[in-house]
């Protein structure tokens, strides 16, 4: 049924769990994979990761195990964990309700998928698999609105720091995650990065949080509310209309390639820590405003972006967040991501053009 090692991958037909399940099967561990498609009760059928399942089916055939759960479902949870038990050494719990605004909506659903969820997913490793190395994929988010407390400096293109403002490298883990207005989304990840980090403290599990930023990539099922540089990019394919959320577009974010990221899920695999918390992103290195993308995108495409303005920034978002990777390169010093934003825009570009220009019901 599966060899000595298994990687357990929730939400692994989304960006990060995708690129985790090619990414273990292609070195030769046996994969399962949980995911029951609730992007597309999220976000309508344009989001579905339909696509994503069949096509890791395909193409991972002898090393992937689809499992259709849900994370809020504790005997469902508990029959995948117990059928690998002790074999699985390694668990990357991606799986969340990744929006601001649906949460704001349901909160009830958001906590009981990131919260709740985040708990089943931790009790259920712990149970079966002590020893396993436990990733968590949090988000900056669970810094609520502080980030916006910086001195920033309105630029003709973007919001930014004076190059001598000690957080001008981006912000690390010492932020306060307190007093903020976080967003209900921001809220429910916020307690599952602390109950990862309290299985590691406490129980001395080997889990780790990484605090991303924006996260991209080809296999993003980009939506409007979610998936900054994959929906821009499909916006500008497809003449979609884009709306733009208060700070006159000149609000700035890191970009990290999914695929530097599941390197860093790696790098802590091979050499694991407990409890452990790092912020991580695309940096200085790689980030942009949402304007400089948008010339990007088009450029790249030679089409132009079909923008509205609205004047009302979205609830607890950040005016400018870049992450100081500066601890994660600390403790894993071979880490090191590559790329900058046009690159990524390009990449996005070049793996969905085609699918892009096809009849809606093809997509």
């Amino acid at each position: 049924m599966h060899g000595m090692s298994v990687v357990v991958i929730t939400g692994s037909c989304g960006l990060i769990g995708s690129e985790s399940v090619a990414h273990y099967a292609e070195r030769g561990f046996d994969v399962a994979g949980i995911d029951n498609d609730l992007r597309s009760t999220f976000f309508g059928p344009d989001a579905s990761v339909a696509w994503i399942r069949e096509r890791l089916k395909r193409h991972h055939s002898d090393r992937y195990q689809h499992f259709d759960a849900d994370i809020r479902d504790r005997a469902q949870l508990e029959a995948i964990f117990n059928r690998y038990g002790r074999n699985i050494s390694l668990v990357i719990h991606a799986a969340a309700q990744p929006s601001h605004d649906w949460a704001a909506r349901d909160p009830a659903t958001d906590f009981g998928v990131n919260a709740t969820g985040t708990l089943n997913v931790l009790e259920c490793a712990r149970r079966a698999c002590p020893d396993a190395v436990f990733i968590f994929t949090s988000t900056n988010k669970v810094y609520g609105d502080r980030p916006n407390s910086l001195p920033l400096i309105e630029l003709d293109r973007r919001w930014d720091l004076a190059a001598d403002d000690p957080r001008y490298n981006g912000i690390d883990e010492t932020m306060s995650l307190d007093r903020s207005t976080h967003s209900l989304f921001g809220v429910s990840k916020a307690a599952a990065d602390l109950l990862v980090q309290e299985y590691g403290r406490y129980f001395g599990m080997k889990t780790v949080c990484f605090r991303a930023g924006c996260l991209t990539g080809p296999n993003h099922s980009g939506a409007m509310l979610h998936g900054f540089l994959a929906y821009l990019m499909k916006c500008v394919c497809t003449g979609a209309p884009y709306t733009v959320f208060g700070y006159g577009g000149k609000q700035v974010r890191d970009n990290l390639h999914s695929a530097d990221l599941v390197a860093a899920f790696d790098a802590v695999a091979a050499a694991p820590k407990a409890g452990e918390v790092y912020n991580i992103g695309g940096s200085r290195a790689c980030h942009s405003s949402l304007l400089e993308a948008a010339a990007l995108a088009e450029e790249i495409a030679g089409r132009r972006l079909n923008v509205t303005y609205d004047p009302r920034p979205r609830i607890g978002d950040h005016i400018w967040y870049v992450s100081d990777v500066s601890k994660f390169q600390r403790d894993y010093p071979a880490w090191q991501p590559r790329g900058d934003v046009r690159r990524l825009l390009a990449d996005i570009y070049e793996s969905n053009a085609a699918r892009w220009s096809q009849p809606a019901e093809s997509m």
